[in-house]
C-alpha cells in the first residue's frame, strides 16, 4: 500500500486554490481547446498547482509509483485491442454471433451484450466502446435496421462497456488504480469481483432488454450477412488471441503473488501480438496490418494525464479535501457492510459523474485510507470494492463521466447518431440506478463469504 498521511484542512486559501486548480483542469482534459490533449492539458494544471505550492516536488514520485502500472496496464491492452481490430477478430466476433441467432433478434439482442461484456473483461472498457461500437453499426446498417434500433443497440453497447469492466483488474483503468494503491492481488481481486460482475453483468441485461426491447424488430435477413471468417485480416494475429488472452490470466493470477506488476504481464502480451503482426521472422514480407496506424492511435496521451491528474488530485488531498470525504464515509460504516457498501458505491459514482472517473477513484481512494479505524476490516474492504464499483459504474449518470464515453459519443457522430446529453442523463440514469445497487447489494453479501483475505 502506498503510505499517504492525511492532515486537516491546511488552510482555506490551500483548500480554495486547490479546487480551483482541480476545476480549472478537469474543464481544460474534457475541452481540450486547440487540440491540446488530455495529457498537457493536465500536466498544465499540475505544473501550476507545483509553484503555487499546492503540491510539492516530493508528491511526483509518490503519484508515480501510484500510476505507473495501471497506465502501463492500459496502454498495453489499448495496443492489443487496436491490433485485434485491424486483425478482424472484433468483427468476426460479432457476424459469428449474428449467424449464431439465426435472425431471431431477441436471440442476438443477448449475445451482442455479453460480448461487449467478455470484451470489457479482457480488453477495458474502453476497448468496447471505441472498438466494439464501430462493428456493431456497421453490423445493424448491413442488417438494415432502422434508426431507432441501431440508437438502441449503441446505447446498450455503450451501457455494458461500463457496468461490465469490474471482474478483473485489466478491465478498467479505475480496477488498475485501485489494486494498484491497496496492493489487491490479481486473485483476490478476482476472487471478490469475479461474483459481483456476473451479478452486474445479468442486471444490466435485464435493464437494458426491458427499456429497449420495444425498439428491436423482431426478426433479420441472416442471407445478407459475410461468412465470418471472411472478415478476418490477419491469420495469424487471429490464431494468437486466445492463446494470448490465457497467458495474461494465467501468468497474473500467478505472478501478481509474487510482486511481479500486472503491466508487465500486459505489456508481454501485447510485444507478442505486435511481433507476430510486424511478420519480423519473414523479413516483413505478409505484413497486413498497419502497425505505425496502431502505435499511433495509441493512448499515449493517457501517460500525461495519469501522472498530471492524479497530481492535481494529491493537491487536494493537501489541502484536507480527503479528510472531510473520509468523514463522510465514516458514516456509512456503524450500519454494517450493506450501507458501507451502497453508501461508498453512490458517493463515487457521484463524484465520478460530476468531476469524472480518473480523478475521482484516487481522491476517494486517498480518502479511504483515512478510515484508519477499520484497517484489516470487512467494512474497510466494503468502501475499497464499492469505490471501484461507483467509479466503473458512476460514469454512466453523465457524459463527461469517462474519458472513454466522450469518446464514444465521438464516434456515434462520424456515423451520424447524434445523443443529446438529456437524452443520455435521462436514459442511463434510470437503467444504472438498479445495476448500482444490485452491484454494491452483492459486494457486500460476497465480502461475508470470501473474507478479508483471499
Amino acid at each position: 500500500m502506498v503510505s499517504t498521511t492525511i492532515s486537516e484542512f491546511t488552510g482555506d486559501t490551500d483548500y480554495v486554490a486547490a479546487l480551483v486548480i482541480f476545476l480549472c483542469t478537469l474543464v481544460l482534459v474534457i475541452w481540450q481547446p486547440g487540440g491540446l490533449g488530455i495529457g498537457f492539458s493536465s500536466l498544465g494544471g499540475a505544473l501550476v498547482a507545483l509553484f503555487t505550492g499546492v503540491i510539492s516536488p516530493s508528491n511526483i514520485p509518490t503519484v508515480f509509483f501510484i500510476v505507473w502500472d495501471a497506465t502501463l496496464t492500459f496502454v498495453s491492452l489499448i495496443i492489443i485491442s487496436l491490433l485485434l481490430d485491424e486483425s478482424g477478430f472484433f468483427h468476426w466476433a460479432a457476424i459469428l454471433l449474428a449467424q449464431l441467432a439465426k435472425g431471431h433478434t431477441l436471440i442476438l439482442f443477448p449475445l451482442i451484450i455479453l460480448l461487449g461484456a467478455v470484451v470489457s473483461a479482457f480488453f477495458a472498457n474502453d476497448g468496447t466502446a471505441l472498438i466494439l461500437t464501430p462493428i456493431v453499426v456497421k453490423m445493424l446498417q448491413s442488417l438494415q435496421f432502422d434508426k431507432k434500433a441501431t440508437r438502441a443497440w449503441v446505447m446498450s453497447v455503450g451501457f455494458i462497456a461500463d457496468t461490465a469492466s469490474l471482474p478483473l483488474i485489466i478491465s478498467n483503468l479505475v480496477n488498475i488504480v485501485s489494486a494498484s494503491y491497496f496492493s489487491i492481488s490479481f486473485p483476490r481481486y478476482a476472487s471478490v469481483m469475479i461474483l459481483v460482475d456476473i451479478v452486474t453483468v445479468l442486471a444490466s441485461l435485464s435493464v437494458l432488454s426491458i427499456y429497449f426491447f420495444r425498439y428491436l424488430p423482431r426478426y433479420y435477413d441472416i442471407t445478407i450477412l459475410p461468412k465470418a471468417y471472411s472478415t478476418v485480416r490477419d491469420k495469424i494475429v487471429f490464431a494468437l488471441v486466445f492463446p494470448v488472452l490465457l497467458l495474461i490470466v494465467i501468468a497474473d493470477f500467478v505472478t501478481t503473488l509474487y510482486g511481479v506488476p500486472v503491466g508487465a504481464i500486459t505489456a508481454l502480451g501485447a510485444v507478442i501480438l505486435f511481433l507476430a503482426a510486424s511478420r519480423f521472422y519473414q523479413g516483413g514480407r505478409g505484413r497486413v496490418i498497419n502497425l505505425k496506424k496502431v502505435l499511433f492511435n495509441a493512448p499515449w496521451q493517457i501517460v500525461l494525464f495519469s501522472l498530471g491528474m492524479y497530481l492535481v488530485v494529491f493537491g487536494l488531498r493537501n489541502a484536507g479535501i480527503t479528510y472531510q470525504i473520509s468523514r463522510l464515509l465514516n458514516k456509512f460504516t456503524p450500519h454494517g457492510l450493506v450501507v458501507t457498501s451502497l453508501g461508498t458505491g453512490f458517493v463515487a459514482a457521484i463524484v465520478s459523474a460530476i468531476t469524472n472517473n480518473m480523478p475521482s477513484v484516487l481522491l476517494i481512494a486517498l480518502s479511504i485510507h483515512e478510515t484508519r479505524n477499520y484497517h484489516g476490516t470487512l467494512i474497510y474492504q466494503a468502501m475499497i470494492y464499492g469505490n471501484i464499483i461507483g467509479c466503473d459504474l458512476g460514469p454512466k449518470f453523465t457524459p463527461i463521466g469517462s474519458l472513454a464515453t466522450l469518446l464514444w459519443l465521438h464516434v456515434l457522430s462520424t456515423y451520424g447518431i447524434y445523443i443529446s446529453w438529456l437524452e443520455y442523463c435521462q436514459t442511463y440514469i434510470l437503467l444504472t440506478i438498479p445495476v448500482l445497487v444490485a452491484s454494491t447489494c452483492t459486494l457486500a453479501g460476497w465480502l461475508k463469504v470470501v473474507g478479508i483475505s483471499a
